[in-house]
This record gives C-alpha cells, structure tokens and sequence, in this order.
C-alpha cells in the first residue's frame, strides 16, 4: 500500500503529456495593422510554441513535493495499520492452536467461526483501505494536474503562445527543441510563487 514514487511521477507527468495546451492569447501577425512584411515572415509558428521540462516540473514544484511527502506519510500510515492488526489476528490464532487440545468440541467450532469472520474482516479491511487511499491519490493527483493546466493556459495566454508542449527524456513526442523554447524556469517561479500564496 506504500505509494511509490514511482507511481505518482508517471501519472503526474501526465500533467501536460496528454495534450498540448493551447491558448489564442496574444496579437496575431495577421491581425496587426503596422506589421510589415519583414515582421509577418519573423513571426512563425515556432515563435508560438514553447514546451515545459517535466521532469524537473515535478522535482521542483513546491505543491508536487508537499504532495508526494503526503500521500507517502499517509500510505506507510494505512500500512503500519494494517500490520498491527495483521499481527493482533495472528496472535489470536497462534493462541488458539496453543489451546485447541484443551476445548471441547463446541469451544474449537465456535473460536474457529469467529476466527474465520476475522480473517474475512480483515481481507475487506485491506481492500477497502487500498480503494481509499487510491482514490484520496486520484483527486490529489487531478488537483495537480488543473493546477498547472490553469496556470499554463494564464501563462500562454499572457506570453501570446499558441501551444505549451511536455518534454520528458526518454518519454516524449519531442526529438529535438531548441532550448530557447524551454520555459520550464519562467514556468517553475510562477508556480511556485503562486503555491506559496496559497499556503499563507
């Protein structure tokens, strides 16, 4: 039930790797009244198109790492909980096979009837905890995910960018761009900036 870090990286890299986000912010070429030719043919599709670092997006965002130490500290919770009561039945049992051959018939039945509606109990215990923190992981995780999302499509918006690309070494549609496109920083400070309002 321990939440690895693993699991949480590859579904928070998701964050943007899903879709490109796009916004219509910004003055286009076409539309401005004073742009010459020169300026029209400089303005290129590439000029609106950027991409976020994913990798250090996730090893840098302040939220993403005050989540990951939480959905940690809760799933070795649950686990240590669930130990404790994997070890208490487990001593109820070895003390009945300690006692069996002094009980009558009628004593063994009933002890072993209710030590199989413990096991059961503890088998739907286990599960239900399981489903729990997945899902409690799954809104955390959706959080995140709108929270960036939001404050790219602000972000694109303001800096006039059509698309904001997802790079991720060695899971990435991106073979190659050039690393003046990279806004993973100017992106990273303004989250940052934006998660420590919230807190306060």
């Amino acid at each position: 039930m321990n939440i690895s870090t693993k699991k949480l990286s590859s579904i928070a890299t998701a964050v943007a790797i899903a879709t490109a986000l796009t916004a219509c912010g910004g003055k286009d070429a076409k539309t401005e009244t004073n742009t010459t030719k020169s300026e029209t043919a400089a303005v290129t599709a590439t000029d609106k198109i950027v991409y976020v670092n994913s990798d250090s997006l996730l090893t840098k965002y302040e939220y993403f790492k005050d989540l990951k130490v939480k959905m940690e500290t809760k799933g070795k919770a649950a686990e240590g909980d669930l130990v404790s009561k994997q070890q208490a039945f487990q001593r109820e049992v070895q003390q009945y096979q300690q006692q069996q051959g002094t009980l009558a018939a009628d004593q063994r039945a009933a002890t072993e009837q209710r030590l199989a509606r413990k096991q059961q109990e503890l088998q739907a215990y286990q599960q239900n905890a399981g489903a729990a923190l997945q899902n409690e992981q799954a809104k955390e995780q959706e959080a995140l995910y709108n929270k960036v999302a939001d404050y790219l499509k602000g972000y694109a918006k303001t800096k006039g960018y059509k698309m904001v690309l997802t790079y991720a070494k060695g899971n990435s549609a991106i073979l190659f761009a050039d690393e003046s496109l990279d806004v993973t920083s100017e992106v990273l400070k303004g989250l940052n900036e934006a998660y420590t309002k919230d807190k306060k």
